[in-house]
């Protein structure tokens, strides 16, 4: 009797199985990714005393005149790049305050920091809610102020962060964004020329 040698057997796949195998762990693996993309970070709400403030500076008036928000510009070199197109249809809702990267950005008017952030499209952003429900928009700063945090209060002319040239103006010349809005954060925009210009 012939001693019969076991030869071992691997499975094979097919090529279409093979590819089908592959393709469902890229689809997790995207799926994954993003899930971790779009997930919202968590809002932390206000500090009672900050929402009190907030409250408190509906009731002044947002002055007719604003300082430029950018130490050592002045209204003659301004340029009034409010409502210029903009990526993806969109229109300009500010002004671009051109400056050295690092000249100190100053709050244009007293009031409460609401939000601090770093986002693709504005970089390194403030937002803080001034006089009359009005909320003021800082972008594409270098760094913020060391020690500044949500809550804070702070005064017209403080010292709140950088000017640079983060979010989508990577690569371009460094600038302030700066947009006022009078219906909340992000609603009603208005030109910030007409109240810088008369500085």
């Amino acid at each position: 009797m012939k001693d019969h040698v076991l030869t071992p057997r691997w499975p094979t796949w097919s090529v279409d199985h093979t590819f089908s195998f592959f393709s469902q762990i890229l689809l997790l693996l995207g799926l994954s990714i993003l899930a971790g993309c779009t997930s919202t970070p968590k809002k932390t709400p206000l500090p009672p005393a900050a929402q009190a403030q907030i409250n408190a500076l509906r009731t002044v008036p947002l002055p007719e005149r604003l300082p430029i928000p950018v130490k050592g510009i002045k209204a003659a070199k301004l340029t009034n790049t409010w409502g210029a197109a903009r990526s993806q249809g969109r229109s300009h809702e500010g002004i671009d305050i051109m400056a050295e990267r690092g000249t100190k950005v100053l709050s244009a008017t007293m009031g409460v920091v609401v939000d601090m952030r770093n986002n693709n499209l504005g970089g390194k952003v403030i937002w803080i809610a001034g006089p009359a429900g009005s909320y003021h928009y800082y972008a594409h700063l270098d760094k913020h102020k060391r020690g500044l945090n949500v809550g804070d209060r702070v005064k017209k002319g403080q010292v709140i962060g950088y000017v640079g040239n983060t979010g989508n103006a990577r690569g371009g010349s460094p600038h302030l964004h700066y947009g006022i809005y009078l219906s909340g954060k992000g609603r009603g925009a208005v030109n910030p020329y007409l109240y810088l210009f008369k500085s």
